[in-house]
C-alpha cells in the first residue's frame, strides 16, 4: 500500500468547504490549484482570485488546466452539480489520479458518478463528510468508500485528515451520512417548531425542563437549543438541499421520505422567514435563539410558520 504523502491538489469548488481544504492543505507546503465557476463570471472572479491568493491556493482558469497536475482530485461543488463535474472531470482525468467526491448527494448519485470517472481510468473514492468543517478543518471525521479508499485514508492521515474507509462498495459511505441526516436535521426542525411554538405561548421553560428531565444528557437546558437553531439559521438553505438527497436516498431503497421532505422544508422556511424581516445570522452575534423567535415573532403574527 502506497504511504507517500500527497504533493498537489486540484480543488473542484472554492466555496467554504474548499477555501477551507484549500488553505488547510497549502499550509502544509502541499501545491494546491483551483477552479471554480464563479471563476468565469466577471461580476465574481476578481472576489475569488483574491480568495485564492490570500489562501496560498493558485486559482487556474479551466478544470481542465486545474486538474492536469493532480494527484488528488477533491470535488466540492453543490449537490446539483455533482454528476456535472464527474462528466467534465472524466474527459480530462488520467489512469492514476485521485477523485474524491465529498458532496452530499444520494448513494445513487455517488454511484453514477464513480462510473463516470473511472472511465478514465482514475480512482474514484467517495467521502462522506460527518461534521461542519469548521472548527475542526482538516481534522474532521470523513467517511470513504471505494476501492481505492484503505490506500487513499492511510495517505490523507499523513496530512492530519481523520479518514476512515467504510467500504469498497460506493454508497455505503454516503447512505451513513444520509441516514444520520435524517434524525441530526430532523432535530434542528423540530427544535424550531417545538421551541418557536413554545416561547409565543410563554410555554418554553417548562418545556425545556420537561425536555431535560426525558433526556437528562442532552443539554436541553444548556447550549443544545440555540446550536440547533443556529444551524438552520446559518446554513438551512445548504442543509435544505442536502436533505432532499437524503428524501432521494430514501427512494432509492423504496421508503416513503415525509419526515426528510418536511425538514428539508422547515429548514428553507426559516432561512425564508429571516430573509423577510432582514435577519442577517451573522449579526445576531451571540446566538439566541429566544431573540430570533421575538424578531419572527413580533412582525409575523398571525401568520402560519
Amino acid at each position: 500500500m502506497a504511504t507517500a504523502p500527497i504533493q498537489r491538489i486540484a480543488l473542484v469548488g472554492f466555496g467554504e468547504a474548499g477555501g477551507i481544504l484549500g488553505q488547510d492543505f497549502a499550509k502544509l507546503r502541499v501545491a494546491v490549484t483551483a477552479y471554480d465557476i464563479l471563476l468565469d463570471s466577471p461580476e465574481s472572479r476578481d472576489a475569488m482570485l483574491a480568495k485564492a491568493r490570500n489562501s496560498g491556493v493558485e486559482a487556474r482558469g479551466s478544470l481542465a488546466e486545474s486538474l492536469r497536475d493532480a494527484e488528488l482530485v477533491i470535488s466540492a461543488v453543490t449537490a446539483t452539480s455533482d454528476l456535472d463535474v464527474a462528466r467534465d472531470a472524466s474527459s480530462i482525468l488520467r489512469p492514476g489520479q485521485i477523485f474524491m467526491d465529498i458532496n452530499s448527494v444520494s448513494p445513487g448519485t455517488k454511484r453514477e458518478a464513480a462510473v463516470l470517472v473511472e472511465l478514465s481510468g482514475a480512482h474514484y473514492v467517495e467521502a462522506a463528510v460527518m461534521a461542519a468543517l469548521p472548527p475542526q478543518r482538516l481534522k474532521v471525521p470523513m467517511l470513504l468508500g471505494g476501492k481505492y479508499a484503505a490506500e487513499l485514508a492511510s495517505r490523507l492521515g499523513l496530512l492530519g485528515m481523520n479518514a476512515t474507509p467504510v467500504s469498497e462498495k460506493i454508497g455505503v459511505a454516503s447512505a451513513v451520512k444520509m441516514c444520520r441526516s435524517v434524525m441530526i436535521k430532523g432535530m434542528e426542525a423540530l427544535a424550531v417548531e417545538c421551541l418557536f411554538a413554545a416561547r409565543n405561548y410563554g410555554a418554553e421553560e417548562a418545556v425545556l425542563e420537561s425536555l431535560e428531565a426525558t433526556y437528562p444528557n442532552m443539554g436541553w437546558r444548556q447550549s443544545l437549543p440555540d446550536y440547533l437553531i443556529s444551524r438552520v439559521a446559518e446554513h438551512g438553505r445548504r442543509r435544505a438541499a442536502e436533505m432532499r438527497e437524503v428524501a432521494e436516498t430514501l427512494r432509492e431503497v423504496g421508503i416513503d421520505p415525509k419526515m426528510a421532505e418536511a425538514t428539508a422544508q422547515r429548514q428553507d422556511s426559516l432561512v425564508s422567514e429571516m430573509a423577510e424581516q432582514r435577519l442577517n445570522y451573522k449579526e445576531m452575534k451571540p446566538f439566541s435563539w429566544i431573540a430570533l423567535a421575538e424578531a419572527l415573532s413580533k412582525p409575523t403574527s398571525g401568520k402560519k410558520r
